[in-house]
């Protein structure tokens, strides 16, 4: 199995300083991150964003196989994922990665669908290492 990697560089420190993010497939090249990022509304990414694509989309990936192998072949699934930092004593803590699921899926009866999504939840993953409560809020067209 492949590892992937990604670098972070932080040139000066706290408020004031700038980090850069990339990645080994170059989607993320030397993009902007900091205080401004992740406190405030600033240009550039920020960790909780990162982690929010990261798991909506290993969350879905893990849903649409766990439908192939069911012997599901059309629709649609379109994850939102919120993760939430708050403040805890003198640092921070990622509290809550809320998935919000909107799916279109020929022929499925909702238990089927639930059992489905609630397993792709469980084991996808991104959700195996977050420490964190996960919800899932899943809709069927």
């Amino acid at each position: 199995m492949p590892t992937r990697s990604a670098t972070a560089r932080y040139q000066g420190m706290g408020k004031e300083g700038q980090g850069y993010v990339s990645t080994q497939s170059g989607v993320l090249a030397d993009s902007r991150y900091g205080f401004g990022t992740r406190f405030e509304d600033g240009p550039g990414t920020n960790p909780e964003e990162l982690l929010a694509a990261a798991h909506a989309s290993c969350f879905t990936m893990a849903l649409a196989f766990q439908l192939a192998g069911a012997g599901f072949s059309d629709g649609t699934l379109d994850t939102e994922c919120k993760v939430s930092l708050e403040k805890d004593g003198e640092g921070f803590t990622i509290t809550k990665s809320a998935l919000t699921l909107r799916a279109q899926v020929g022929g499925i009866e909702r238990a089927q669908f639930d059992e489905l999504a609630r397993k792709a939840k469980e084991n996808c993953p991104l959700s195996k290492v977050i420490d964190a409560e996960i919800t899932l809020d899943a809709t069927l067209a």
